[in-house]
C-alpha cells in the first residue's frame, strides 16, 4: 500500500484516520470498529463490505 495514499484515505463513516493491516489485507478504522478489506491493491472503502473488529484486535 502505497504511504501517500494512505494518508489521504480517511474513514468513510468517520472521516477519521486509517491504518493498513498488512498481514490481513486491510485498511482499520479503530473509531468505527470497521476493517476494509484491499483487493488487488485497491481500498474497497464500502461500509458494508467492512467487517466488525472484536474487542480482542482493538486492544492490540
Amino acid at each position: 500500500m502505497d504511504t501517500k495514499l494512505l494518508e489521504l484515505l480517511v474513514c468513510p463513516v468517520t472521516k477519521g484516520p486509517l491504518t493498513y493491516d498488512r498481514e490481513r489485507q486491510e485498511l482499520v478504522s479503530r473509531s468505527a470498529r470497521l476493517a476494509y478489506p484491499v483487493r488487488d491493491g485497491i481500498p474497497v472503502l464500502l461500509e458494508n463490505e467492512a467487517r466488525t473488529l472484536t474487542d480482542e484486535e482493538l486492544d492490540k
